[in-house]
């Protein structure tokens, strides 16, 4: 990682809550409120943001660990903002506290953990994964064949 990054590192953006962000399963909305899952979403943006401007050329950053509580509301029309300070570098690994806030009160907070990994590794690990998927699926529908 390129230096500058260190604890006390933040970044943050406001979104405005909209009605794809209510939690829906089968197609019914279940709360007309931002998701837990929509939260999360944007807490795991704003903490990638925190590392991106340190990102070497050869380096790329991926989700490790998330411990987040939704506690409390945002509805439609309502503004969030997302925030994420940094709270620990190491060679692999950057935390990251990160907050949902409205102007009323609280909505999440919690911790993100990215890993810093070389992109080619990355990229040969996942590759490699989905030629063994591939062929998983080919003997799958070999056996159902005879």
């Amino acid at each position: 990682m390129k230096s500058g990054l260190v604890p006390g590192s933040a970044a943050e953006f406001t979104v405005t809550v909209t009605d794809e962000m209510f939690p829906a399963f089968d197609g019914e909305v279940v709360h007309r409120v931002m998701s837990t899952v929509s939260m999360i979403y944007y807490m795991e943006k704003v903490g990638r943001y925190v590392i991106l401007p340190y990102l070497e050329e050869h380096e790329e950053g991926s989700g490790f660990a998330i411990n987040i509580k939704h506690v409390g509301p945002a509805v439609a029309g309502q503004e969030v903002t997302f925030r994420a300070v940094c709270t620990e570098v190491t060679e692999k690994r950057v935390v990251c506290e990160v907050t949902a806030q409205t102007t009323r009160h609280t909505v999440g907070l919690g911790t993100f953990t990215q890993a810093i990994f070389n992109k080619q590794e990355m990229r040969q690990r996942f590759q490699d994964l989905q030629t063994v998927v591939d062929e998983e699926k080919k003997s799958v529908r070999s056996d159902r064949k005879n």
